[in-house]
């Protein structure tokens, strides 16, 4: 594989649920103090807490890194979410 085309590569480090970074960011697509919602080369990370705050951000790089208390790292499934869709269209038909 070309050096142009080489995938980046994806790392979530966690230090004692205070600080966080992650690699192979896309884009950052929203956050608060209690959300993070990140674009990543393996699909779509949330990162839930409080007192989120952003520390870095290099898209240009990859890099996101935020501090604040983690209480929950979830990367959201696209199969996950054309199902939950079609149940929720079910119930309000």
């Amino acid at each position: 594989m070309p050096i142009e085309q080489k995938r980046q590569e994806h790392e979530v480090r966690m230090i004692g649920r205070l600080e966080l970074s992650v690699t192979g960011v896309k884009q950052l697509e929203s956050f608060d103090q209690d959300e993070f919602l990140i674009e990543t080369v393996e699909g779509m990370l949330s990162i839930k807490g409080g007192g989120l705050k952003l520390v870095n951000l290099d898209l240009e790089r990859g890099v996101v890194s935020l501090k604040g208390k983690v209480d929950d790292i979830l990367y959201l499934d696209s199969t996950a979410k054309e199902s939950s869709k079609g149940l929720l269209g079910k119930l309000f038909k």
